[in-house]
């Protein structure tokens, strides 16, 4: 009688695993996705809006800030001594009532702004890296 229950379970066992596997695996059946067409149009909208724009978002080093007298002939001398170390680099003078900024790069990571930012420590030691909203497009030969 032991016997007898030991096979009916090993066969409801055999039976029943069988057909789990049965349901669970697929037989090479091929899904055929159809893409909306209104889809091609958005994604060349947004490549319009993008080659229009001038500026991205980015990062940029702030190696000088001052306000006060003289302060722009300063902004002015920083920014030509800058010039003339790295001439590959752009430096942009600004004007934000009542102070005089000078803040040099265009560059797209936080980590590409740190790297440069550790070469110009030593001739600008309170120099530190500032979010942008507009930037100009970086040069990516150089890189």
């Amino acid at each position: 009688m032991i016997n007898n229950s030991k096979y009916c379970f090993l066969a409801f066992l055999f039976f029943f695993t069988n057909a789990i596997t049965g349901i669970c695996q697929k037989t090479g059946k091929i899904d055929v996705i159809v893409q909306d067409p209104r889809i091609n149009t958005l994604v060349a909208k947004h490549i319009a809006l993008n080659e229009s724009r001038e500026s991205i978002k980015g990062f940029r080093i702030q190696i000088f800030f001052d306000s006060g007298n003289n302060s722009k002939s300063k902004a002015i001398t920083t920014m030509n001594e800058f010039n003339s170390k790295h001439p590959k680099i752009e430096a942009y003078l600004m004007f934000q009532e009542p102070n005089y900024k000078v803040r040099v790069g265009d560059f797209r990571s936080r980590m590409d702004a740190q790297r440069f930012l550790h070469k110009i420590t030593e001739d600008y030691p309170n120099a530190f890296i500032v979010k942008d909203n507009e930037i100009n497009y970086p040069n990516l030969d150089d890189e």
